[in-house]
């Protein structure tokens, strides 16, 4: 992936993001109510199955990997954008905004 169109990709999921509430309760670099997206990518770096499971997570909702709070199911994001968002977040969520 070339520098511009990881750029485009990293907006388009901030976009996302902020469009369905995860900012809410995710910050780039700090724990809100949820982990941080840094801290998730931390977490999972170098599992293979880390983008599936974060998909799942993220769609599904539910409590257990980081604590009993749960998150809420994402049923209104299609597969790209959970894609999308999930490549985001593994990445450390970079953003300039």
């Amino acid at each position: 992936m070339s520098f511009a169109q990881a750029t485009t990709e990293d907006e388009k999921a901030f976009a996302i993001a902020k469009q369905n509430a995860c900012l809410g309760c995710h910050a780039i670099n700090k724990k809100i109510v949820g982990p941080s997206f840094q801290a998730i990518a931390e977490k999972y770096k170098g599992d293979p199955k880390a983008q599936a499971f974060l998909k799942n997570k993220i769609a599904k909702g539910g409590s257990g990997s980081w604590g009993v709070v749960p998150m809420p199911a994402n049923t209104k994001l299609n597969d790209e954008d959970l894609s999308t968002l999930a490549s985001w977040i593994l990445r450390g969520a970079p953003n300039k905004n």
